[in-house]
């Protein structure tokens, strides 16, 4: 599964967060991956499921279904909160930036009502700009990187001359381990100074944050939103920054928890609850019920934690939801299930690669493809479509 690093200084609300995106699955206890270990467990991504519009009974087998929407898994990883000097070892700075580095996004939870420090301790509302979380985090990260890559730099620059090795390969090599490609590397190359034998100190540290950014990409989860002086810090960050989402895990959390009562009904990433039971919620339920629509569901259209999961996988990492069958007439597996599974691939893959995304085994015996829709054979270099349902023949 696609992991997802929930990252942030103490006492922002990261766990509250982890908690809320991973509310959903604990009435689905059967699922086989609800739970993996202390610190990481499921959640999903949620897009509109073929079955309604024709007209069919899905089967899910690696994801779930409800009423039309389909909801793919992924994992999140719960890290150590970071301090400053997180990189030189401070708090649990090692064990973060280890853990962090297992995901393909990172999700940046800052407290956008500035009622904390930089190290997490409580101030009073207001008093904290959340901007500053921003810049340190991104640094802590990148100075642990650099210690990386610059590690017997002047030893690996005279071999890299003397072997004629290639850069971006020893690079990759210091690298390993931190799910980082050679071709982020030959990416992140082109904006800094061309010959490797002149670089400086800020031109490896420039390196290394184009790395990142290229590789690891991340959003800003702008959490405790509905307090009342995280608006106007929310429209400074959203000036200065790209991929913000103002959310409230905490609201999450509290209309799930109702929701899974019967009190409410409610779908994570709506911007709207229906009272089912008035007459067994009391005074002060109702009025925390109210707070909510009115101060995040209105105002923000969500509580944003869902917003932020679609966000991360559909947007910065540009996945797109295929279906692979095997009959293109039923829209069924060899065993009659029907829209079995849904893959979360990368926007341009080919059948072939579905294939092999499927099982290698596939992929090696791959001949062509059909679109079940139209029950018409595609091209072996056609590019997959949101949504697509694809039957893939093979040989023997």
């Amino acid at each position: 599964m696609l992991q997802i690093a929930v990252c942030g200084k103490p006492n922002v609300g990261k766990s509250s967060f982890f908690n809320s995106a991973t509310a959903s699955t604990v009435e689905m206890a059967n699922y086989p991956f609800t739970t993996i270990d202390a610190n990481k467990a499921v959640a999903h991504v949620i897009k509109d499921c073929p079955c309604k519009e024709l007209g069919v009974t899905c089967n899910p087998h690696n994801s779930i279904c409800i009423d039309g929407k389909r909801l793919l898994p992924i994992e999140l990883i719960d890290v150590a909160g970071l301090v400053p000097g997180a990189h030189e070892g401070k708090g649990l700075g090692n064990k973060f930036l280890d853990d962090l580095m297992q995901a393909k996004v990172f999700i940046n939870v800052i407290d956008a009502s500035g009622s904390t420090d930089l190290e997490g301790n409580p101030v009073d509302p207001g008093s904290h700009d959340p901007l500053d979380d921003l810049e340190f985090l991104e640094n802590e990260i990148v100075m642990w990187m650099y210690g990386i890559l610059s590690k017997n730099w002047v030893r690996l620059v005279r071999k890299v001359g003397a072997e004629h090795l290639d850069i971006s390969k020893v690079l990759f090599d210091q690298l390993s381990g931190t799910g980082i490609a050679i071709e982020d590397i030959i990416e992140a190359k082109r904006g800094i100074e061309p010959d490797y034998n002149k670089w400086e100190e800020e031109d490896l540290i420039e390196l290394t944050r184009n790395i990142l950014h290229i590789a690891k990409p991340m959003m800003i989860i702008a959490n405790k939103a509905d307090l009342p002086t995280s608006e106007e810090n929310i429209k400074r960050i959203k000036e200065k920054y790209p991929n913000v989402i103002p959310t409230s895990a905490e609201s999450e959390i509290a209309l799930v928890r109702a929701s899974e009562a019967g009190l409410i009904s409610y779908v994570s990433g709506e911007d709207h609850f229906e009272i089912l039971k008035a007459d067994e919620l009391n005074a002060n339920q109702i009025k925390a019920l109210e707070y909510i629509q009115t101060n995040i569901l209105d105002k923000y259209g969500s509580t944003g934690v869902q917003d932020a999961l679609n966000y991360g996988i559909f947007d910065l990492l540009d996945r797109i939801v295929v279906y692979p069958v095997q009959d293109e007439h039923k829209y069924t597996d060899q065993k009659g299930n029907v829209l079995p599974d849904g893959f979360l691939v990368p926007k341009g893959s080919t059948p072939k690669q579905l294939a092999y995304i499927v099982h290698t085994d596939i992929g090696d015996k791959f001949m062509h493809a059909v679109d079940a829709r139209s029950h018409m054979r595609v091209a072996s270099d056609y590019e997959l479509k949101d949504g697509d349902i694809i039957s893939i023949v093979t040989r023997g």
